[in-house]
């Protein structure tokens, strides 16, 4: 393992410098309104809480599929041109949040009475639908530029780099938020929107037309990008998205998404029903989240660069399934409230230490499994899958939890934890030393 240095953040291209900055002014428009949005829907605005639940459910399936839309146009026309729409897009999408009384006028009454929904609720639902599709187009854009404009060596501290911008943007985002909510409700989405829009003027002027990693233009190095993207097709898209590796590695990213679930499920409320702990103490506790986060996420990356990927990502399942261990005694009962209150807050740090290694490393890998010119689509195919997982660990926590069985749940997620590390161990059998990220003595060694 590496000594960590400061120079983990140094020798990128500019433009990997002003994605991550353009990432953390983005994510602090999401940390304005994170905490508020349903609060704000039911109890201000007058919409049901199930219709509420609904349209952000919707916006969760519109933005999976924005994804995946995302992917392909990144790979067809370039990155540059998706992220810069995308968030221009964004920014009036979001926006209009704030003018959902006012758009509920232009709702036909027969589609509310068809629906058996109000004309405020289908207008709220109508604008989640339509920012979670344009929001989408983001990330796949964004993760392929970054692997586009990183070596091998460096790419690994390339994502470590833009999840460091993501945690520092959302906690200044959350409680900038606060006080401006408490000042003038509605100008939280405002401010959504302009972070979008800021983010997307940034884009256009500094981040120079990448496409099929090359950083010199949109025409790349050569005729092999040049043509991979005029023979783009939804057939080479689907070529793409289904290579048995990239749809192996997507079903292990599953795995892990429904372990990032139980921090906004089954973990709270251990903590606040099982500990009895209020709102403001376990926002505190959780805090131990982001700092671990901010504090450990780019030198814990530089120490492991070298490794095999996969191994990386082995030892990130294994600090899940610990944290699972960990939430499982504190949600059991049986030790006093401190010792439960010092269980959760392991269980926040060993998850967030799997977090620390998981994130960069999936990208890193699914990102060396094809050509420069199918990174946008394969990388959507992962992004997809964490969110098909966080859907799916976030149900299931809820309906094992509902029927009493959460001892039963904590073991399925230990267990399947324990099923990560062996298909990640298996899964590193067809990939190259080069593919993984192996690097110096690793690499010699394979």
């Amino acid at each position: 393992m590496k000594r960590p240095s400061l120079d983990a953040v140094r020798g990128f291209d500019r433009a990997v410098y002003v994605v991550a900055l353009g990432q953390l002014v983005n994510v602090f428009g999401s940390g304005l309104v994170y905490p508020f949005a349903t609060v704000h829907f039911h109890l201000e605005v007058g919409i049901g809480l199930s219709v509420v639940g609904l349209g952000l459910g919707a916006r969760s399936v519109t933005t999976a599929v924005g994804t995946g839309v995302g992917g392909y146009i990144a790979d067809a026309v370039g990155r540059k041109p998706v992220m810069v729409a995308s968030m221009a897009l964004t920014a009036v999408a979001l926006a209009a949040f704030a003018f959902v009384p006012e758009l509920a006028v232009t709702v036909p009454p027969k589609l509310a009475a068809t629906t058996g929904v109000s004309r405020l609720g289908v207008a709220f639902v109508g604008v989640c639908v339509v920012s979670g599709a344009v929001v989408g187009l983001y990330t796949p854009a964004a993760s392929a530029m970054t692997a586009d404009l990183t070596g091998d060596a460096e790419r690994d501290r390339g994502y470590a780099l833009l999840k460091f911008a993501n945690n520092v943007g959302f906690g200044a985002g959350v409680v900038v938020g606060g006080i401006v909510y408490s000042v003038a409700n509605v100008a939280v989405f405002l401010l959504d929107g302009a972070t979008s829009a800021v983010v997307a003027a940034i884009l256009l002027l500094f981040v120079p037309a990448v496409h099929g990693g090359s950083g010199t233009g949109e025409d790349g190095d050569g005729e092999a990008d040049a043509g991979a993207a005029s023979d783009s097709s939804l057939s080479r898209w689907w070529a793409a998205a289904t290579r048995p590796r990239v749809l192996a590695l997507a079903a292990i990213n599953v795995g892990f998404a429904a372990m990032y679930a139980q921090m906004q499920t089954t973990v709270p409320v251990v903590a606040k029903e099982g500990l009895g702990l209020t709102a403001a103490q376990l926002g505190t506790l959780f805090v131990l989240n982001p700092l671990t986060i901010v504090l450990l996420q780019i030198p814990l990356v530089d120490a492991v660069s070298g490794w095999r990927r996969t191994r990386g990502l082995a030892v990130s399942a294994a600090l899940w399934g610990l944290s699972m261990v960990v939430a499982w005694g504190a949600d059991v009962g049986a030790a006093p409230v401190l010792v439960g209150v010092a269980l959760v807050g392991g269980h926040l740090v060993c998850r967030t230490l799997g977090e620390i290694l998981h994130s960069p490393l999936a990208s890193s890998l699914m990102s060396s499994l094809g050509t420069a010119g199918e990174r946008g689509t394969q990388l959507s195919v992962l992004e997809i899958a964490k969110r098909l997982g966080m859907g799916l660990g976030a149900f299931l926590g809820g309906v094992f939890f509902d029927y009493g069985y959460s001892g039963v749940w904590w073991g399925i997620l230990v267990a399947v934890c324990l099923l990560m590390v062996v298909a990640l161990l298996g899964f590193e059998r067809s990939v190259s030393a080069e593919e993984n990220g192996a690097l110096g003595d690793a690499a010699v060694a394979d």
